[in-house]
């Protein structure tokens, strides 16, 4: 999922790691080897 706007949060599906965003590049979370998942746009 390609990071959009400034507040998405994700959820590494792996570790639990939760990112969130506070300057969006346009680019894709990756954590343990795979994309992460958006959880609140």
């Amino acid at each position: 999922m390609t990071v959009k706007k400034v507040g998405e949060k994700y959820k590494c599906n792996i570790c639990g790691n939760e990112v969130v965003v506070t300057k969006a590049g346009g680019g894709e979370l990756v954590c343990c080897g795979e994309p992460m998942e958006i959880i609140e746009a």
